[in-house]
């Protein structure tokens, strides 16, 4: 475990679709206290909802704070329905989110606080440009499979 690890550390994730659904990439950024950045990944997901990406997003970036022994973290996100569902003022009444939720929140079990903050998209840049990065970069080279 680092130094930093008792310290709030902040993860800044998104998600996108390019159409609804559509082709899809997660993004995040981990930092840890002093504000340096530790890690930060894009992944593409294949053909998703905007907020299925959104949720694969936050579960990696909630993966990658544990992997690295984070107890508290501040979570940001732009999208404001995650935050809602994920602090219990929305109930998650689509089905295809259900499971996601329930991943997310067994994704939170050994981290001590977590807070989750809803933000504008221009705070939450950095994991926007690793979604579209992504995004342009598979779709720019996509080879059928």
């Amino acid at each position: 475990m680092s130094e930093h690890a008792s310290g709030e550390w902040t993860l800044r994730c998104d998600g996108g679709a390019r159409g609804n659904p559509g082709p899809g990439a997660l993004g995040y950024a981990l930092f840890d206290p002093t504000g340096a950045e530790i890690e930060a990944r894009g992944a593409y997901l294949g053909s998703v909802t905007n907020n299925t990406a959104e949720y694969r997003a936050l579960i990696a970036g909630l993966e990658a704070a544990r992997r690295r022994g984070v107890e508290r973290l501040r979570v940001c996100l732009d999208s404001e329905l995650v935050v809602r569902q994920m602090t219990g003022e929305y109930r998650v009444k689509h089905a295809g989110l259900k499971s996601l939720h329930a991943e997310a929140r067994a994704a939170l079990q050994g981290l001590q606080a977590v807070r989750f903050q809803a933000v504008p998209r221009e705070e939450n840049a950095r994991a926007d440009r690793l979604v579209n990065e992504t995004l342009d970069e598979k779709l720019g080279t996509e080879s059928p499979r």
